[in-house]
């Protein structure tokens, strides 16, 4: 073909389809050999982070781009931030600085304002029948920043309202809006039958964010952020979710759904098909995983807190869950605000959680361990471990069987395991998960059996690689 006829070619299918000649991103799915992982540009994924309180988007003081580049410093690839349909006021769960809660005038969601004044928190009522442009045009920017630095945004469409403080401050009561929609309780907001005309609201918010966000690779959608609060109906969740597949379907295009299914853990039964990762928040010890591995789907514990400030507490926290076989983990990181984006704000003692740049190095050596691994091939394992672990321990194994084993160990200072293990020659490794530093190191020749491996001392918690040569 002469070069002539090769360009008069691309020119007609450049005028058919003007993305024929442009290769087409596929966004991060759960992996096909082994959906309890993901796949993402190609390559196998497990998603870890300690990320900022879920305002990213709808707080304009908020600066993202310091943020995420130092979640990308850390190799951290995961954020979670909600869209603007829920935002909580100054000083909600004794959080101080919270990101959550914009200062007056500085909040920005999907509708625009009107030219009605009285918003509490600052600024006219919102026209919930039009969009902002300026909002989708952060959300946009913000997703796309996300993307360069390999960070995958889990975006929650909703959130219920705890208390009335928060449902006083959505665009969606009737008193902040100029439509004359929901003029309801903060606990008939998401119902397919006591809605106050929502429904129709939230479904357009949907379908227009699903729209926004169809070219890009690195978002998962999450229904409603702890729909077992605030009168949040399963059939309500359901719909929300066959409503994005069903768009996105017209779009051509095809992103993961996410369910939050309860705190703590709890058994999953009658999963709707669309939704693809379940999470948990407070998630241990990580009944959640055991309880739901058989779903063959990404379980993830994507919110941390509660327990303290400690960074000791949410690292074994990640450990503990993504050992047990989880792909997903978001601890919820109090040292990022508005006026710290680098995450090194100093929060007072009444903060309902921890964060620091040290946890989230803690986290980097958690994900760093997992990518040693061909983590594909792995699978919990109760078996391997047949005897040494120190009173009070317990342990969590990955393993494909005589070829690779990930083992954490929690509680006890030094344990003399047995492994019951093929013949073969292995490489063992220890591994201090607060340092990341691999503190022991040796070649195990064995006969099969049951082999004594013997660990350094340790602090609260140790990491083991064993891996035939």
């Amino acid at each position: 073909m002469s070069r002539f006829r090769f360009v008069s070619c691309l020119m007609i299918l450049w005028a058919i389809n003007p993305l024929a000649s442009v290769s087409q991103k596929k966004p991060i799915v759960l992996h096909p050999q082994n959906p309890h992982y993901f796949l993402y540009q190609g390559k196998p994924a497990i998603l870890i982070t300690s990320a900022e309180h879920y305002g990213a988007v709808l707080n304009l003081d908020f600066d993202f781009i310091t943020y995420l580049d130092e979640l990308k410093s850390k190799g951290l690839n995961l954020t979670r931030t909600f869209s603007g349909a829920y935002v909580e006021p100054q000083g909600a769960f004794n959080i101080s600085e919270n990101v959550l809660a914009p200062s007056s005038g500085r909040f920005i969601c999907p509708w625009p304002r009107s030219n009605v004044p009285g918003y509490p928190n600052g600024g006219n009522k919102f026209d919930l029948k039009r969009w902002d442009v300026a909002y989708f045009s952060r959300l946009k920017d913000f997703v796309a920043a996300a993307e360069n630095r390999g960070i995958i945004v889990e975006l929650a469409l909703f959130c219920p309202f705890y208390e009335d403080v928060q449902w006083k401050l959505s665009p969606m009561n009737a008193i902040n809006n100029i439509n004359a929609v929901g003029a309801i309780p903060k606990d008939d907001v998401y119902t397919l039958d006591k809605h106050g005309g929502l429904l129709a609201i939230q479904e357009e918010m949907v379908r227009k964010i699903v729209g926004e966000l169809k070219t890009f690779d690195n978002v998962i959608y999450e229904i409603c952020n702890e729909p077992y609060f605030g009168g949040v109906k399963m059939e309500w969740q359901h719909h929300i979710a066959s409503l994005i597949n069903e768009t996105e379907k017209n779009l051509g295009v095809r992103h993961l759904i996410s369910q939050n299914i309860a705190n703590g853990s709890a058994r999953i039964n009658n999963p709707h098909p669309d939704v693809s990762v379940f999470n948990f928040h407070y998630a241990s010890p990580p009944h959640a995983v055991k309880q739901n591995y058989h779903l063959s789907k990404v379980i993830g514990d994507n919110e941390t807190g509660f327990r303290g400030q400690r960074d000791s507490t949410y690292r074994k926290e990640g450990w503990e869950f993504i050992m047990a076989g989880g792909g997903l983990y978001n601890n919820l990181d109090y040292s990022f605000t508005a006026t710290h984006e680098n995450g090194t704000f100093v929060y007072p003692e009444k903060q309902p959680g921890g964060g620091s740049a040290a946890l989230r190095n803690q986290l980097r050596y958690l994900k760093d361990f997992m990518y040693r691994f061909d983590f594909v091939k792995l699978k919990p394992d109760s078996l391997v471990i047949t005897g040494g672990l120190a009173p009070g321990a317990r342990a969590h194994v990955l393993s494909e069987t005589g070829k690779q084993y990930a083992f954490y160990v929690l509680h006890g200072n030094q344990i003399n395991l047995s492994l019951g293990l093929p013949a073969g020659k292995y490489q063992v490794e220890w591994m201090d998960p607060v340092t990341g530093v691999y503190v022991k190191k040796e070649t195990l020749q064995h006969p099969g059996g049951n082999a004594i491996i013997i660990s350094p001392t340790y602090s609260f918690d140790v990491a083991l690689r064993v891996v035939k040569k």
